[in-house]
């Protein structure tokens, strides 16, 4: 496809080290991660690896849950909402409160000789084209470079040290845990490693080993201690690796083995085994947002950029750069066999990390996940799926002692270990049961996006199970509706009539969007799978599918965020949960229910005004929310808010403090932005702002198994590639009359009034859809 675009670096640069955790740049893969500083004459990295948690499983549901489960419902029906809560935080709450929480490996601190005099032409830069750092400077006429980056094929993080005079690489280094008072063991192996081993802490806590290997060319390596020397070498490789006994019996021998096997294969191999591996999937998709005139701005640091955007001058690459690092770290915070995104991705430097730096299962860690698919990094979803099945027989157990149900179930928050009690004793948050529902909507929407039978066979007992919970969990109304009792409306507070203020409820919107959603996925899957009557859950869908509660517009046109026309405490809150059926949803749309996407932008413009999206991943959940309203203006200004008021030097999403969901949810966004695909056709270009006149993309995903390939020019489409995987029905949604060939030849297609032109695509088939500028009837700019 033609590009009608000018290609765009895709590079992060800083002309000086980080100087805070905010300011390094992240690297990982998967397992391993660390933030680079750059610091000339005392580097640090501080490293993550995934399975440090804190303690080990536990049973923490409450024993006098289902006790009085009748009576917290009782009291939230007839309205006695403090009575309802103090019950609840006395009989549902977890024992005790709080689950596991994740912890940082430390830290590398290398410690070098250089030449005197002052540091020169220095430069820090993240390639996202190859996901590896370099940090350049010449001090005392002596030019230095390093090159760092985490390999997934080897399981290490490499760094290659070097100058362009012989001898001139000299340093020590070490590995260091909270102060030293965090890491039980260190050591040396050999002349050329060091190591460092302890326990995780707690009660069942896993044991962790960190091995660092040294392998130079010229000048001497030796090992004194706990202390790694090279002296007067003209480079350097350094290899560390970790592990934890969550995945082996022996951490430190392992990272021996792995440290030692990567030694042998040198530098330049493992540069290029990461390459090789990093840009298989990086490569899949690209954007060009920049013009022609524009790549000046490519040469500016991050800061600059970033400083121009805040002062209202134009940069769309730099919205482009956004979205190709949120594809950056999903690759380096989750793959294959990782643990999954966590709410600081990989990233924490704390022993006592903000919200635990677990997985918040009320929005943030679903967000993670928001551009997995559709920015073409499938594989990288599987580490939340393989933890939401850790978390079915735990979520079993919680569902029949908590609430006397079956399947399975989760509330607000979960661990390393899958924890589906309660988390703390806050009545917005903890007392919320439907965190396995829309945890287990990924492994439909992974479905969709790839059309995988095999998958959906296997993925259909955790869908049957998350739903099998919610039809025994729901009762009924004085009115005959079924609503879920005792629920929150994640994480705000409504005001009764009589001023009184509450948060447990029955029947919040979300729920019951949530239910409509998962169980009409369970009905398709059964369908699809010709899964019959006694096995199937059907009937019993349908049952509660035919007395939930509908969507109800407000007094002020907004969506009903409660059953009731509630008041509500905050009404710019960060949380907009009754939006779900708009996205991540899709059962609001502004062409399939007009009057409810008319109260959702309702909702949007009521929160916006109160103060809304103050948070990063609440401002990036409300671009896709104006996305799919089509709203291209709204959902750009929304965009750059986010970048100028809720994102750190370094690029990573702030809530404040850090967390990881915004930058995904942000990515997200952007591709909704350029495709849409939840309403049963390819929308190509549904929200493309003014700003963003000429560009191309390619490589996103959509629903149906399709990739799509899009160029544009003058805001108008001029070209677009769609490939077809498995092949079947496929409808195409744009404003232009167009013209679809498959290998030249003309495909039979019905056009709507509306602009979707269907057709069957074929297996395999590639389609080219070109204007028909003659008989489009579209007027163009400029």
């Amino acid at each position: 496809m033609e590009q009608q675009s000018v290609k765009a670096r895709t590079a992060l640069l800083f002309d000086s080290p980080a100087s805070k955790w905010e300011e390094a740049i992240p690297i990982g893969n998967g397992r391993l991660g660390a933030m680079v500083y750059g610091q000339p004459r005392q580097e640090r990295l501080q490293l993550n690896e995934d399975s440090v948690w804190y303690g080990g499983p536990r049973d923490r549901n409450n024993p006098d849950a289902l006790t009085n489960l009748p009576e917290i419902r009782r009291l939230i029906f007839e309205g006695r909402l403090k009575e309802a809560e103090r019950l609840a935080r006395l009989a549902l709450s977890g024992l005790p409160e709080s689950q596991r929480h994740y912890l940082p490996l430390g830290h590398l601190l290398l410690d070098f000789e250089l030449p005197d005099g002052e540091t020169e032409r220095y430069e820090r830069v993240l390639d996202l084209d190859s996901g590896i750092v370099t940090v350049s400077f010449s001090q005392g006429g002596v030019s230095f470079r390093r090159e760092l980056f985490a390999s997934f094929p080897d399981q290490a993080i490499v760094l290659k040290l070097s100058a362009d005079r012989p001898g001139a690489v000299s340093f020590t280094a070490r590995l260091e845990r909270g102060g030293w008072r965090y890491a039980d063991r260190i050591g040396r192996t050999g002349d050329d490693a060091i190591w460092m081993s302890g326990s995780c802490g707690g009660e069942g806590g896993s044991l962790f080993g960190a091995v660092l290997r040294a392998s130079a060319e010229g000048g001497t390596v030796k090992a004194i201690g706990e202390h790694l020397l090279v002296e007067n070498a003209d480079s350097v490789t350094l290899v560390l690796a970790a592990a934890t006994t969550f995945r082996v019996a022996d951490p430190v021998g392992s990272a021996l083995d792995r440290t030692s096997m990567a030694v042998r294969l040198g530098y330049d191999e493992l540069r290029r085994r990461h390459i090789d591996d990093y840009r298989a999937l990086f490569s899949r998709v690209t954007l060009s947002l920049c013009k022609a005139g524009q790549q000046d701005l490519e040469r500016m640091t991050l800061g600059r950029r970033m400083e121009r955007l805040a002062n209202g001058e134009s940069d769309p690459g730099l919205f482009a750069l956004y979205f190709q690092f949120g594809r950056y770290l999903l690759i380096a915070s989750s793959r294959p066999g990782s643990l999954p995104a966590n709410l600081q991705g990989i990233w924490n430097e704390h022993f006592q990390p903000p919200w635990d730096s677990k997985y918040t299962i009320n929005i943030n860690a679903q967000m993670n996940y928001w551009p997995a698919e559709s920015c073409a990094l499938s594989e990288c979803h599987e580490p939340l799926f393989e933890l939401l099945e850790r978390m079915r027989e735990p979520g079993r157990h919680t569902a029949a002692v908590m609430y006397g149900c079956r399947g399975f179930t989760a509330h607000h928050n979960t661990d390393i270990w899958g924890d589906t009690a309660p988390q703390d004793t806050w009545l917005p948050a903890t007392y919320w049961p439907m965190g396995a529902a829309w945890l287990s909507l990924h492994l439909w929407e992974h479905y969709l996006f790839t059309m995988n039978g095999e998958f959906l066979h296997a993925a259909y007992p955790t869908l049957r199970e998350a739903a099998m919970f919610l039809v025994d969990y729901v009762v009924e109304t004085k009115s005959g509706e079924l609503v879920t009792n005792p629920s929150v409306s994640p994480e705000n507070t409504y005001i009764l009539p009589n001023g009184e203020s509450g948060v447990l409820c029955a029947g919040p919107s979300m729920d019951s969007q949530i239910i409509r959603e998962l169980f009409g996925a369970v009905l398709q899957t059964e369908k699809l799978l010709g899964i019959q009557e006694p096995a199937a859950l059907g009937s019993e869908l349908r049952r509660v599918l035919d007395k939930l509660p509908q969507p109800q517009i407000g007094k002020y046109g907004q969506l009903q965020e409660w059953y009731e026309d509630y008041e509500e405490e905050e009404p710019g809150h960060r949380h907009i949960s009754h939006l779900f059926a708009l996205h991540p949803g899709s059962q609001i749309t502004p062409t399939g229910t007009p009057e409810l996407a008319a109260a959702a932008r309702c909702t949007l413009e009521r929160r916006l005004a109160n103060g809304g999206g103050h948070t990063g991943w609440s401002r990036a959940w409300i671009i896709n929310f104006w996305a799919r309203l089509q709203d291209a203006e709204e959902a750009v200004g929304n965009l750059a808010a986010l970048l100028t008021h809720s994102t750190l030097p370094n690029f990573l999403d702030n809530h404040p403090p850090f967390q990881i969901d915004g930058n995904f949810g942000g990515t997200a966004a952007i591709a909704e932005m350029l495709l849409q695909s939840h309403a049963g056709e390819l929308q190509l270009l549904p929200a493309l702002p003014k700003a963003w006149s000429t560009g191309s993309v390619t490589g996103l995903r959509a629903r149906g198994g399709f990739t799509a390939d899009i160029a544009w020019e003058n805001g108008m489409l001029t070209e677009a590639v769609i490939s077809s995987e498995v092949g079947g029905p496929c409808t195409v949604r744009v404003r232009e009359r167009v013209l679809i060939t498959n290998d030249g030849a003309a495909v039979e297609v019905e056009t709507t009034r509306e602009g979707s032109h269907r057709f069957h695509a074929e297996a395999g088939a590639v389609y080219r859809i070109t204007v028909d500028i003659i008989n489009d009837g579209v007027e163009r700019n400029g």
